[in-house]
């Protein structure tokens, strides 16, 4: 484990522990902690990659607004 982890505690519908369980003893993951460490891994990097989308078309849209006030001071004399 890494230096740098700290232990939290979290609360999970039944449900999904028991699925969870079932991933632990079928697939690759030694521990349960391995397998929500990786689920958390996976869950960030997706939602990175969504809000830095968001954040382009944001700043897209910011840089068509100061465009059109360019445009219109320069050819429409507001």
């Amino acid at each position: 484990m890494e230096p740098d982890t700290e232990k939290i505690t979290i609360r999970i519908p039944r449900k999904h522990l028991k699925a969870l369980d079932f991933l632990v003893e079928t697939d690759d993951f030694p521990s349960r902690s391995e397998a929500i460490r990786s689920a958390i891994r996976d869950l960030i990097y997706a939602r990175l990659e969504l809000v830095v989308d968001r954040m382009k078309k944001f700043e897209h849209a910011e840089q068509a607004l100061a465009d059109i006030k360019t445009y219109e001071e320069k050819y429409l004399k507001k």
